[in-house]
């Protein structure tokens, strides 16, 4: 009985917790007020399988490549390419990696709407490198394609 008893009140809890949580009624007032379904769910895949890149983010830079120029062994070069949302949806970056761990990148991390301006940084650390370098930035996002990317070369003269 008594086990009985503390299966129900665990059940019962579940239950109260779980409609304490319900966003329903929030999503209705939203459609009350002329929100349409598209403004509240974004489903960029179709009825029939196919994906409509049309209502998602869309990442695009002023510029790919960054060409440095020629700098001494050692040097630290930092370039920031910037970006602009030209989708229909906020664009989150995931993540920004590099090709190699002399290039440390840093990103926009809040939600960029549509419209809206973010930037990549790249530091690219010539200690150890010499000759022709091409160091790639590898950008995942929301946005349609979900991975992009950006590069900085040059060439980097060794120490005398």
């Amino acid at each position: 009985m008594r086990t009985t008893v503390g299966v129900l009140f665990c059940l019962y809890g579940c239950i109260w917790i779980a409609c304490q949580n319900d966003k329903s009624g929030e999503v209705v007032q939203e459609i009350r007020t002329g929100a349409s379904n598209a403004d509240i769910v974004r489903n960029p895949v179709n009825a029939d399988g196919s994906l409509d890149t049309m209502r998602m983010a869309r990442i695009t830079f002023e510029e790919t490549e960054f060409d440095f120029g020629e700098v001494q062994e050692g040097d630290m070069v930092e370039h920031v390419f910037s970006f602009t949302n030209t989708g229909k949806a906020p664009l989150l970056i995931d993540n920004a990696r590099s090709s190699c761990g002399c290039t440390v990148p840093e990103w926009t991390t809040e939600p960029i709407e549509p419209g809206g301006k973010g930037v990549i940084t790249a530091k690219f650390n010539t200690e150890g490198r010499s000759g022709e370098q091409k160091k790639l930035i590898y950008i995942a996002s929301n946005a349609h394609p979900g991975q992009t990317s950006v590069s900085i070369n040059g060439m980097v003269k060794p120490k005398e």
